[in-house]
């Protein structure tokens, strides 16, 4: 049979598993917005928001690979059915805390963020792992992960401008509450596919428990690495992006376009990357989506306008689905057996990681140098670890076959 999207979604039991997870992942899109807004009206100090969020995101970010080994050890329907709980629990109670005028202190606030952000359930990861047991053969799995890749890039899209829309007629505390309430609707229909039912834990994840997590990083360590690039483009990109546009017109308000450009782009990229059936393995493939974003971005560096910014931007963005597909593929191919869901973590971190770190990067750069060699930096620091990964390939060899375990 032909390896189409419409064949992948016609796989059985991947409409309603896929669909289950979406709606989850969209809580993701909608939550760190409306916890911001919340915080910043009931206290009125970004100070405090940025301190808060930054809180939320660091345990969401750096514990996703525990969270997910969690899943790989005990199953998905064990493990992630009371971290939904847990996580839909302290939305609820931060829902509560942030109302004016009788708002928590700063301190409860950041302590309860924390701790949701502790019990983030890793649905992205868990849902890709599903996938490589959906879809077991190559061409497939492929589409499945660009698809995949495509839907998240949209609902992270989406999801700032829901809360827009739920803002004009109500608190931004009522997006914390609808964030709780999708996430609890996705986990339940995700872990009651029949699919996700019919997963056990692999001896292996419980055999490898000592030093597990040094062992997964390793196997995984060039798709990381890649992420690391990807995320720390993306990052430098967002703030430089909005640097750049203050200085060629009034507000800032034309950074819309070249962002807008760079999602678009990453979408287009995904679903032409997801549809060709590539003779190169992935291994040879992601050094050199990696090192075509890190090129694009250097070259926006040379951008004279919003206009030629826009078009370098949607360039950038052909890259960037592309390679965290081929990432995400590359570490369920290379993870040990029993360890998929964390090998997918190891990725996600890596990716949320390298977007703080270029934010922060670019923030610095932006108060010494102008846009155009901030820009020039962050595509010559994501090239430079591109290099790394190619020179990581000629050591290691050629990963194993794509679907030689299952989760």
């Amino acid at each position: 049979m032909p390896a189409s999207y419409a064949h992948v979604l016609r796989l059985p039991h991947a409409r309603t598993t896929f669909a289950a997870a979406l709606l989850g992942r969209l809580s993701y899109g909608i939550v760190p917005l409306s916890v911001m807004l919340a915080v910043t009206r009931a206290h009125g100090s970004y100070t405090v928001a940025g301190a808060v969020m930054a809180l939320f995101s660091a345990t969401s970010v750096f514990l996703s690979p525990a969270r997910a080994a969690l899943i790989d050890r005990h199953g998905p329907r064990r493990a992630l059915l009371p971290m939904t709980a847990a996580y839909a629990g302290l939305l609820g109670l931060l829902t509560a805390l942030v109302r004016p005028p009788d708002a928590a202190s700063p301190l409860v606030l950041g302590v309860v963020a924390a701790a949701a952000g502790t019990c983030t359930p890793p649905l992205g990861p868990a849902m890709r792992a599903v996938w490589s047991r959906i879809a077991p053969d190559p061409d497939l799995l492929r589409r499945a992960y660009s698809l995949d890749a495509v839907a998240e890039e949209l609902l992270f899209v989406s999801g700032p401008l829901l809360v827009g829309a739920l803002v004009a007629v109500a608190s931004p505390a009522a997006g914390i509450a609808a964030g709780a309430v999708l996430i609890t609707a996705g986990a339940a229909g995700f872990v009651m596919s029949p699919v996700v039912r019919a997963v056990r834990p692999e001896p292996a994840a419980a055999t490898h428990r000592d030093g597990a997590r040094g062992r997964v990083l390793r196997t995984v360590r060039r798709p990381v690495l890649a992420a690391l690039g990807v995320g720390l483009a993306l990052g430098a990109a967002d703030l430089l992006v909005v640097a750049f546009a203050e200085e060629h017109g009034p507000g800032g308000a034309g950074a819309a376009w070249p962002l807008a450009a760079l999602s678009a782009g990453s979408a287009v990229g995904g679903l032409l990357h997801g549809a060709v059936s590539w003779r190169t393995p992935a291994g040879v493939r992601l050094p050199l989506l990696t090192a075509g974003l890190g090129l694009a971005v250097l070259l926006a560096g040379l951008a004279t306008g919003l206009g030629t910014l826009t078009a370098v931007m949607a360039a950038a963005g052909f890259f960037v689905s592309p390679a965290l597909t081929t990432a995400y593929l590359l570490a369920d191919e290379s993870a040990p057996s029993g360890a998929r869901v964390r090998a997918g973590a190891w990725v996600n971190t890596a990716v949320n990681a390298g977007s703080t770190a270029g934010t922060a990067a670019a923030g610095v750069l932006a108060g010494l140098l102008p846009t155009g060699w901030c820009l020039a930096a962050a595509g010559a620091a994501t090239l430079l670890v591109a290099g790394t990964a190619v020179r990581g390939a000629t050591r290691r060899g050629a990963p194993r076959p794509v679907g030689t375990g299952i989760v």
